[in-house]
């Protein structure tokens, strides 16, 4: 069994070609063949992969799940008034807020970029299944182990396009014969049993991969990151409705409602030449290209709450651009290879929150809600403990814990809610879905 180190794989993250790309290079004309160590062809690792090719699709596969992650939380925070994007492109300003009256664009970059970017992941990660199929390389249970990986980040990739676009093309392995396009409904539906079918994967892959994860410390091994498998697991029901899936789901993975907040999985970035650096971290004070914080969010944070002063900071000058303005700006990330998290322990307080409300467990909630409250330096819940009190309150701890993490707009959209968004500007629209873009129409 081969595994490579931390340094190894950051080396590997910025130097990969991804093989989705080169298979379409492949029919373009014929040469002798050559094989190249370092950039494998397609045909080269769909047939008789060794361990170290396998292991350079997970690499792959790890660094694809970060394209185009700040555009999508961009735009999404954008349409859900939690901020603007102050840069040169006028869509960002224009487009996204329905200026004067106008309608998404379903072939611009706010709507093709983040589709490709997931799918861009999951492509890899099929590829990485035929590979497995197809080798006498790795044993049944190192087999197991990249079959888990492959179809937990599928999974996970799936709902955050669906957060996005309320819709989602499950069955893309064959890409001369893809499947339908499914609604939200039907689409989760296959996420979930995905995300079963993935953790028996991982329960017959033994003791350790075949490989090493970047990002994925204390997840790393096939019982450990079937605990990642579970939190999505816990997500995908919650945002099915299905609360006692949920919570059971939350029961066999790395939630802890007394633990560390932060602990999780997390895109890892870095200087190296050739990789990427984290999109959604702004120079202070920059004029430019800066991220500002809708003056609601500001506004409506009750005092001493620390996430507006740990998460954004006051300009020294307020900003003004097409008639929008704001004072504070994103201080969400300290550098600009700051890592961003998947799915934080926060989150799935968060997520037993919700689930526990939904199972009419009021006193479980409002425990839960109280442990982000007091993270944030406030006091305990005072409201009524109702359903319906304990939602509001819930999807405020949202509101303000997961700012800029492209979660608002979908909260807003699965409770209804979109419609309370405050008009920045006369002629403005409120969007809640991103368009399929045009390329995908059937």
């Amino acid at each position: 069994m081969i595994a490579m180190n931390f340094i190894d794989i950051k080396r590997k993250m910025k130097s990969l070609i991804f093989i989705a790309v080169m298979g379409g290079l492949l029919t373009a004309c014929s040469f002798d063949e050559q094989v190249d160590p370092n950039r494998p062809s397609l045909e080269g690792v769909l047939t008789e992969a060794s361990i170290n090719q396998l292991n350079n699709l997970v690499v792959g596969i790890e660094s694809a799940m970060r394209n185009n992650l700040a555009i999508q939380t961009t735009a999404s925070g954008t349409m859900a008034r939690e901020l603007y994007l102050f840069d040169a492109d006028p869509r960002n300003t224009g487009d996204l807020l329905g200026a004067d009256g106008g309608t998404l664009d379903n072939n611009s970059f706010y709507s093709t970029a983040p589709w490709g970017g997931r799918y861009r992941a999951i492509k890899n990660a099929n590829i990485l299944l035929q590979s497995i199929e197809n080798t006498s390389s790795a044993t049944d249970a190192e087999k197991a182990g990249y079959r888990g990986f492959a179809k937990t980040v599928i999974a996970y990739e799936l709902i955050e396009v669906l957060k996005s676009y309320d819709r989602a093309r499950l069955d893309v392995a064959d890409p001369n014969n893809l499947g339908p396009i499914l609604d939200f409904g039907a689409a989760l539906a296959s996420v979930r049993s995905l995300l079963d079918e993935a953790q028996s994967d991982l329960n017959g892959a033994g003791g350790s991969f075949a490989f090493s994860l970047a990002g994925f410390e204390g997840l790393d091994t096939p019982s450990t990151f079937g605990q990642f498998n579970r939190a999505v697991a816990a997500v995908a029901a919650l945002y099915d409705g299905d609360s006692s899936g949920a919570l059971s789901a939350l029961g066999s993975s790395y939630f802890d409602l007394m633990g560390d907040l932060t602990a999780g999985p997390k895109h890892i970035y870095s200087l190296d030449s050739g990789d990427f650096t984290n999109g959604l971290f702004k120079i202070t004070d920059n004029n430019g290209d800066q991220i500002i914080v809708h003056d609601s969010w500001i506004a409506d944070a009750e005092a001493g709450d620390t996430r507006v002063t740990t998460k954004t900071s006051v300009r020294s000058n307020p900003t003004t651009q097409d008639e929008l303005s704001g004072t504070n700006q994103t201080a969400l990330y300290a550098t600009n290879i700051s890592p961003i998290d998947m799915l934080r322990n926060e989150e799935l307080v968060l997520v037993y929150a919700e689930a526990s409300i939904l199972a009419n467990n009021l006193q479980d909630a409002e425990d839960a809600l109280n442990v982000v409250r007091n993270s944030a330096g406030l006091p305990n819940y005072s409201g009524l403990q109702t359903a319906d009190d304990l939602t509001t309150e819930m999807l405020n701890q949202r509101r303000y814990s997961l700012w800029c993490e492209n979660h608002r707009m979908f909260d807003l959209r699965r409770y209804n809610l979109s419609s309370t968004l405050p008009i920045d500007r006369a002629g403005d629209q409120i969007f809640n879905v991103s368009p399929t873009p045009l390329s995908e129409n059937e």
